[in-house]
């Protein structure tokens, strides 16, 4: 086999329907029984629709998703700090920003690769390289596969990461995420419009994700592994958010406590190299990044696009260091701002400062810098 790809994931699915698409001879392992994708909502900005739109997968997208036509960062009480309405994206792109259940849009990526390319309950176990092009890969269950190229799509704690860059480590931003969906619908003038909501070190984000369901998270500052019995977990969400506009209570209330999650927020210790030998890292598994710009699942649609282009351009040849010419700038850009972003949300201090600065950057550099940021090398 010429590629293969582990992990199932919204990036590793994105790549094998890219290689589907160019024609590159691929197959893929996923370590899950079946696809049930854990999670809750996704923002999909303009860079990700592009792909998808090459990809063939645009209108289910849209069928499934809600578009997002204005961005709001606010205060506790929904009075706005920063106010982006997305008219300016939608001119130049055609669109704006959509946001879809994660599990939707696994399944309509799952849904357009041929059964017989893709292994599900195979978990990558090691690989050994057996020559200058030519990798076995063991799996958990003691089978083996032989491919010249292996690309690694298995997300923040990628088992191949860790044997190829073991030196690699995850980086707590010292921040827990409740993520939840309810079937509670939300009044008209919310239903297009994406919050989020900076309250005394604690914040929370809305979406309306499908015609009857919306998507909200959580931050809050948390020592890592935290436990907490989940019969307790609404109760403590409904206390720390108590002071913030009603809405916020009444969603965490009528959100069932099977779909709120939790997870710590990580992200990578950038590296200096996503590759060695036929062996490249794609994705969170390379470039993991915190939630903060909605851009972590982006990156990983856009390593698809960048990848399959340039095997398709370069027959027979190791192409991973160009592709990380080509990307690492940007996710770099992503990883950085994303984290500062994260901290700079939960100020103890100076938060009249953040919000004074916020407010006063001009609109024409931020949509300067969003459009940038959208934008892809066709």
């Amino acid at each position: 086999m010429k590629y293969t790809i582990i992990g199932a994931g919204i990036g590793g699915l994105a790549t094998a329907l890219a290689f589907e698409q160019k024609g590159i001879e691929y197959q893929v392992f996923e370590k899950a029984p079946v696809l049930n994708e854990v999670g809750a909502g996704i923002w999909l900005a303009p860079n990700a629709l592009q792909v998808l739109e090459s990809l063939g997968t645009l209108e289910d997208v849209i069928a499934n998703g809600n578009f997002i036509d204005r961005i709001t960062i606010g205060k506790q009480d929904l009075s706005p700090i920063s106010d982006s309405n997305q008219d300016f994206i939608k001119d130049f792109f055609g669109y704006t920003t959509v946001a879809i259940h994660r599990a939707a849009l696994q399944k309509l990526l799952f849904d357009k690769i041929p059964k017989e390319k893709i292994f599900l309950n195979k978990g990558f176990d090691s690989f050994k390289e057996l020559s200058s092009n030519k990798i076995e890969i063991t799996f958990d269950d003691a089978s083996k596969t032989e491919t010249e190229f292996l690309i690694a799509a298995d997300g923040i704690n990628s088992k191949v990461r860790n044997q190829l860059f073991p030196e690699s480590t995850k980086r707590y931003s010292g921040q827990t995420c409740w993520r939840g969906i309810t079937d509670l619908t939300l009044k008209d003038e919310f239903l297009h419009r994406g919050f989020e909501l900076w309250g005394d070190k604690i914040r929370f984000g809305i979406s309306k994700v499908t015609k009857d369901k919306t998507y909200w998270f959580a931050v809050v500052l948390a020592t890592e592994n935290e436990k907490i019995e989940v019969s307790l977990v609404k109760e403590k969400l409904l206390k720390m958010f108590s002071e913030f506009d009603p809405l916020i209570t009444y969603l965490i209330a009528a959100t069932d406590i099977h779909q709120i999650i939790k997870s710590d927020i990580h992200d990578l210790m950038p590296l200096k190299k996503w590759h060695k030998n036929n062996i490249c890292l794609i994705g969170d598994a390379g470039h993991a990044t915190t939630p903060n710009m909605g851009q972590g699942g982006a990156q990983a649609i856009e390593d698809a696009y960048y990848l399959s282009n340039l095997i398709a351009e370069n027959k027979d040849k190791n192409i991973f260091e160009l592709f990380q010419q080509k990307r690492q700038k940007k996710v770099s850009l992503v990883v950085n701002q994303s984290w500062m972003t994260g901290k700079m949300a939960h100020w103890k201090y100076g938060r009249g400062f953040r919000d004074f600065i916020l407010k006063s950057v001009p609109k024409s550099i931020v949509n300067k810098k969003m459009i940038a940021l959208y934008q892809l090398e066709k």
